[in-house]
């Protein structure tokens, strides 16, 4: 938030309503930049929350395959290979639950996706103007 110096006018207040418009107006641009940086923020971390689903999808399809492959091997084979087969999926397994509970601690960071500190700002600016303005 930015700070409205107070001024003396020909009316005898802080500051004409005009004064307050014309230092509202130049704040806009500041807050919008303050959105977009907020927003890009936000954007990545969707990005990379997604990213990381993907790729818990992609260890996920591997260690059904990698089951579908135990299966197999243990009607094909006795112990050995089955053993071996069972260990690599539990692994997959594993490093699925880790990336899906990662990528969801990301997407829950950037929501909801709203610049929060920006509009904090803005109502600020907007009730310090109402308030330099009854005066």
């Amino acid at each position: 938030m930015s700070t409205v110096e107070p001024s003396t006018g020909s009316s005898g207040r802080d500051d004409s309503v005009g004064a307050l418009v014309t230092q509202a107006s130049q704040l806009v641009p500041d807050e919008m930049r303050l959105a977009q940086a907020e927003m890009v923020q936000k954007g990545k971390r969707f990005g990379i929350g997604g990213g990381l689903f993907g790729g818990a999808g992609m260890v996920a399809f591997l260690a059904l395959q990698a089951l579908v492959a135990t299966g197999i091997a243990a009607l094909a084979l006795v112990l050995t290979v089955w053993a071996s087969a069972l260990i690599v999926c539990g692994a997959l397994v594993v490093i699925a639950a880790v990336l899906a509970l990662t990528a969801k601690k990301q997407v829950a960071q950037a929501t909801p996706p709203t610049p929060e500190r920006a509009i904090d700002s803005v109502k600020a600016d907007v009730a310090e103007i109402k308030e330099k303005a009854h005066r």
